[in-house]
């Protein structure tokens, strides 16, 4: 699709036979004509809700233009059924070994969700003083579709990426509240991208920065079981011993039956066991380096 007005998150497809199968020419009769000329034919299988997938969106993981047609006929939730011909499809060529030459394809697909990035994208458009004259709803929802497409490249794994929106959000929460209300709701939102922030850098292998991060978060909430345990394996990470377990142990007084929490702390301690062994066994070296050489 040209432009890229929002991306689709996870169709989840299945193969089907190709044209010369019966089974696909007996599924194909009766199915809505998408394209005008009979190739992308849609059944709905199960409704979907809210809006239709925009015009204009862009599509992650789809390169058949069948498909991408098809997805606009879609809500979030819904399943269904497309058959396409192979110019909608994989073309004379086909797809070896799975799809042969100029083979129809029936798809099922389901929906999960999709974000409309528009009115983000629009924003960032914007100059920094003309951002500035947004109304602030507006700017949490920018901040909230920016996040969650964070959340989307973060569980396909791309974590710079993921990274590079969040601190996109980050950047535009700095402006000054008007009212207790306002800075309220701006500390919601920027909370929620530290921790992902702060998780981001953790898998990122930086944990310098995840430490920072999730610091900045305490700053909101001092009582934030999440900030506190991102910050505990951060300082685990560098080997801050007393450091990691002063947050571990402050994160376990606000969620004392938190696995997580508490698989961290045994992993402390084993870490530090191991580390006390180890120093113990080179003061032993040492010491009879140094009485070899008096001796």
């Amino acid at each position: 699709m040209a432009g890229g007005g929002s991306t689709v998150a996870g169709p989840e497809e299945r193969w089907g036979p190709p044209a010369s199968s019966p089974a696909a020419l007996v599924r194909a009769r009766g199915l809505q004509d998408l394209s005008g000329d009979g190739g992308v034919r849609k059944m709905e299988l199960r409704p979907g809700r809210g809006q239709l997938v925009p015009p204009g969106a862009s599509v992650a993981d789809v390169t058949l233009s069948g498909l991408e047609i098809g997805l606009l006929t879609m809500k979030t939730g819904e399943a269904a059924r497309f058959v396409f011909t192979p110019h909608y499809a994989y073309g004379r060529l086909g797809c070896p070994p799975l799809i042969p030459p100029n083979a129809t394809v029936v798809f099922e697909v389901e929906l999960l969700d999709f974000l409309d990035s528009a009115e983000s994208d629009a924003f960032f458009e914007l100059t920094p003083e003309q951002q500035d004259t947004f109304p602030l709803q507006k700017v949490l929802k920018v901040a909230d579709t920016e996040r969650r497409f964070g959340n989307y490249l973060y569980n396909k794994q791309c974590f710079e990426d993921a990274k590079d929106r969040y601190k996109r959000v980050f950047s535009i929460l700095g402006r000054s509240p008007g009212s207790e209300a306002e800075r309220s709701q701006i500390d919601a939102s920027k909370l929620l991208v530290l921790l992902n922030l702060s998780l981001t850098y953790l898998k990122l292998e930086r944990p310098a920065r995840a430490l920072a991060y999730g610091e900045k978060a305490l700053e909101i909430d001092h009582r934030n079981a999440k900030a506190l345990f991102r910050c505990g394996q951060a300082c685990l990470c560098m080997t801050e011993y007393g450091k990691a377990r002063d947050f571990l142990a402050r994160a376990q007084r606000v969620q004392p039956f938190n696995h997580d929490i508490n698989n961290e702390l045994k992993k402390l301690e084993s870490c530090y066991t191991d580390y006390m062994e180890k120093e113990k066994e080179m003061c032993c070296r040492m010491f009879a380096s140094l009485r070899s050489s008096s001796g």
